[in-house]
């Protein structure tokens, strides 16, 4: 049994959104899981109580239901790979042998009709989406899901090295790879389909945009590793969690960790609301509805940690809060002691700093 922890409310300024049709996409998705048999029946069994469509349907609220019921089943999917053979599989500790299983997923992924992998579920999942990324999507937007879930799948192999030598990573090491293990990545072509547009590359790709959509990400994981200590700590294995890494790291108690963790996500969360707010005003119609995106995956991921069985576990139950406060714990402006992320803080102008806090 891992040490019991009360979370408190977390801070959100983002308003909670939902696609009407959130309850058909979640069954819809839960008849996917088992038309494709992704996962062990018992995993199988799990996911499809996990309101996953919800989730989706939280990060599209007004996008096509058709690409809202794709993200569910994308979702669902990972789900399948990340806790049937990362986490709690026999490959989640050979990280040789994982690389290679995954590899063959990705060339699935590029090239559907390859003979590879032919009776694998995960596999015939895969090639069915890829269909739907086609079929809702772009060119590009293909290309860039699949060049995603190389980030996410090498990410997912570079973990599974600590799981096998039971290691903990330092914590500039940890919040790299969390930004891609956490799968957020594989998820942004998908918040462009489902609004039928495509961000064009010199706003996409403009540094402060993707230190806006790494921001998101950091956001998402951090809030993940928060409400999911609970049900992370009693498991039996290894596991691998923000918190945890600040224990370590600084030599902190569970609730010491909670309270940096807290005061940590919290001060990006400000700034992503400041960076996102310059970048509208100046970006295009396509961005606006970009960053209105991102901001739609916090406050979705948020609504759906503090609701689904995967983290109230009802049998076990986890002191999660059931409501948001309205103001950070943290309100420094100044960077985290984080390189890999640090850079953030030199992208938002000082006006910008300014009209947020006055």
């Amino acid at each position: 049994m891992g040490p019991e922890l009360i979370v408190p409310p977390i801070f959100t300024p983002i308003p909670p959104a939902i696609h009407p049709r959130h309850a058909e996409v979640d069954v819809q998705t839960a008849a996917w899981a088992e038309t494709f048999r992704i996962g062990s029946e018992e995993l199988r069994g799990k996911l499809v109580t996990q309101d996953i469509g919800t989730f989706s349907a939280r990060i599209l609220p007004e996008g096509r239901e058709e690409v809202v019921s794709l993200l569910a089943d994308f979702v669902l999917w990972l789900f399948g790979v990340d806790d049937g053979h990362c986490e709690e599989g026999e490959l989640g500790h050979r990280p040789g042998d994982l690389a290679g299983m995954l590899h063959c997923l990705l060339r699935v992924a590029q090239n559907p009709e390859a003979s590879m992998l032919e009776n694998d579920p995960l596999a015939a999942g895969l090639r069915d989406l890829r269909i739907r990324v086609d079929r809702y999507g772009t060119a590009g937007q293909a290309a860039r899901w699949i060049d995603a879930l190389r980030e996410y799948f090498f990410s997912v192999v570079w973990e599974a090295s600590h799981r096998r030598a039971g290691t903990v990573p330092d914590l500039n090491d940890y919040t790299l790879m969390r930004l891609y293990d956490g799968a957020t990545s594989v998820v942004l072509p998908m918040l462009e389909m489902g609004y039928g547009y495509e961000l064009q590359p010199h706003e996409r790709e403009k540094t402060a945009v993707r230190a806006a959509t790494e921001m998101a990400s950091f956001i998402i994981t951090w809030d993940n590793d928060i409400f999911s200590y609970h049900k992370e700590a009693r498991s039996t294995g290894y596991w691998l969690n923000a918190l945890r890494v600040l224990e370590r790291e600084n030599g902190l108690t569970p609730d010491e960790a909670l309270d940096l963790a807290i005061s940590q996500r919290d001060r990006v969360m400000l700034l992503f609301m400041r960076l996102k707010d310059h970048l509208s005003e100046q970006g295009s119609p396509q961005l606006r509805q970009y960053l209105d995106s991102l901001a739609c995956f916090i406050r979705g991921a948020q609504d759906w940690g503090i609701t689904s069985v995967r983290y109230t576990t009802p049998d076990d139950p986890a002191n999660i809060p059931s409501v948001f406060r309205d103001t950070p714990t943290d309100d420094s402006s100044e960077p985290l002691d984080i390189p890999c992320v640090s850079w953030w803080w030199d992208l938002v102008p000082d006006s910008a700093v300014l009209q947020r806090t006055v």
